[in-house]
């Protein structure tokens, strides 16, 4: 059986080179509703969705490049995690943003050659072309008009050799842009980037928006279609996910069904195995409250002490002015990590 997961096509950067908690993000509307295509062929549909809650959202494709893609998405998770940083220090970043296309590919285990800056390039074009209209509130704000995920790209610097582009300035929408001031947002694991199949992606988000706190999180599998933002027969999507449960490589979460009733639940296994004092199971259980997967926390806690990894966590919870369970203290404040 072929290797579900995309392989590692980069190394691995240190989890001390930057805060843990701001390394990927991604925004809680879009991960609440089906927002992006999954499909893998151009898709020209009109997407329309609401919630038991009322809240409503109309998705419409660019005539010529079609929907935005989940794998388009990978453009507003870069930004996000790019950006957060700045908002936890109490400043506001601009709306305009600019990056580096290739620091873009590596952080999302993306191709560097020709073919990797060219689907970017398409990427960009969805996300400007695809419109959306909605009446949900992102940090307070009601945006009713109709607006695209992207508001605008430009390239601002050309590779002088091939002309590929370097340098690419994007302005958010305000819908988007009002989701990471008011830090709507949830950590990703970095595994979500080596997930091949968009359904899988879209499985993942669900899991880490609902679970939270909770070890697990059920829903009907109608329902859970309808927030995937699936098209294929129940029947169909039943059979997938048996096989993703198979397989159990969805970052973070198994997957297990009952009927007609899909649970989702945390991974433990892997990182409980063999003895731990309480100081480790406490940093664990933390790790996973904010998304970080079980390969990642395995490595983490194989690697560095537990009051360094506290240390850490502190120190951006700290700007973040978060909250952390009040048995978990740091003992050594020198082992803090700033950025």
């Amino acid at each position: 059986m072929a290797n579900p997961l995309l392989p590692i096509r980069h190394k691995q950067q240190n989890f001390f080179s930057c805060d843990v908690f701001d390394t990927y993000k991604d925004d809680l509307a879009s991960m609440e509703h089906p927002v992006f295509s999954l499909s893998t062929k151009t898709d020209f549909r009109v997407l329309e969705y609401e919630s038991n809650n009322g809240d409503r959202i109309k998705i419409t494709p660019s005539y010529v490049d079609g929907l935005a893609t989940i794998h388009d998405k990978d453009v507003l998770l870069y930004i996000a995690s790019s950006l957060i940083s700045n908002v936890n220090k109490g400043d506001i970043p601009a709306q305009n943003v600019r990056f580096v296309a290739y620091d873009f590919l590596v952080s999302t285990n993306r191709q560097t050659g020709g073919k990797g800056y060219q689907i970017l390039r398409e990427a960009l074009a969805r996300l400007v072309g695809t419109r959306i209209e909605t009446n949900i509130v992102t940090n307070g704000t009601r945006v009713i008009e109709n607006f695209a995920i992207l508001e605008s790209f430009k390239i601002v610097e050309k590779h002088p050799d091939n002309g590929r582009m370097i340098g690419i300035e994007v302005k958010l929408s305000d819908w988007f842009y009002n989701s990471i001031i008011g830090k709507e947002i949830l950590t990703i694991d970095k595994e979500y980037f080596r997930l091949r199949k968009p359904t899988e992606r879209r499985l993942y988000e669900l899991a880490r928006k609902h679970c939270g706190k909770q070890k697990s999180w059920s829903i009907g599998l109608e329902t859970l279609r309808n927030k995937l933002g699936a098209t294929a027969p129940i029947v169909k999507l039943k059979y997938n996910l048996n096989r993703i449960s198979e397989s159990n490589h969805l970052p973070g979460y198994t997957i297990s069904i009952l009927g007609n009733i899909v649970t989702f639940t945390r991974k433990t296994s892997e990182v409980s195995q063999g003895k731990m004092d309480s100081k480790n199971n406490e940093v664990i259980e933390l790790l996973q409250y904010h998304g970080i997967g079980p390969i990642i926390i395995k490595e983490l806690v194989s690697s560095y002490d537990s009051d360094r990894i506290i240390g850490n966590i502190n120190y951006v919870l700290e700007q973040d002015k978060g909250i952390i369970p009040q048995q978990i203290q740091t003992r050594n404040q020198s082992n803090l990590i700033p950025n």
